[in-house]
């Protein structure tokens, strides 16, 4: 049974920065682009990085590009994502899954960016 186990989200004010991590369990990461993904109610959720199976490749959205960074550790089967001078507009519930070929969700973890 695959899940993906999102954690370090929180309350962070302007500026700041978290780092998220998800763990995947039952399914090695290792061959698979991996992303995350953001939702705010009454939105789609969206991709906001991804990494190749390496990590040599990343992409962001432009709406993160230079503030997040993707990383992953294949032995550990988890996914990063570094997020710093964080807006307000960053609020929303994170959550990663294989970029593509989309798997179960896990519950995700709040980041809510307030003064």
């Amino acid at each position: 049974q695959v899940q993906f186990v999102e954690s370090g989200g929180g309350l962070v004010q302007p500026g700041g920065s978290l780092t998220l991590s998800c763990k995947s369990i039952g399914f090695f990461i290792s061959t698979y682009f991996m992303g995350w993904y953001r939702q705010v109610p009454g939105k789609e959720r969206e991709l906001v990085a991804s990494s190749s199976s390496m990590g040599s490749v990343t992409e962001y959205a432009d709406s993160v590009k230079g503030r997040f960074t993707v990383s992953r550790d294949n032995a550990k089967n988890m996914v990063y994502l570094q997020m710093n001078s964080l807006k307000d507009e960053d609020t929303a519930v994170y959550y990663c899954n294989r970029k593509n070929s989309l798997l179960p969700w896990g519950q995700g973890t709040q980041v809510t960016v307030s003064s």
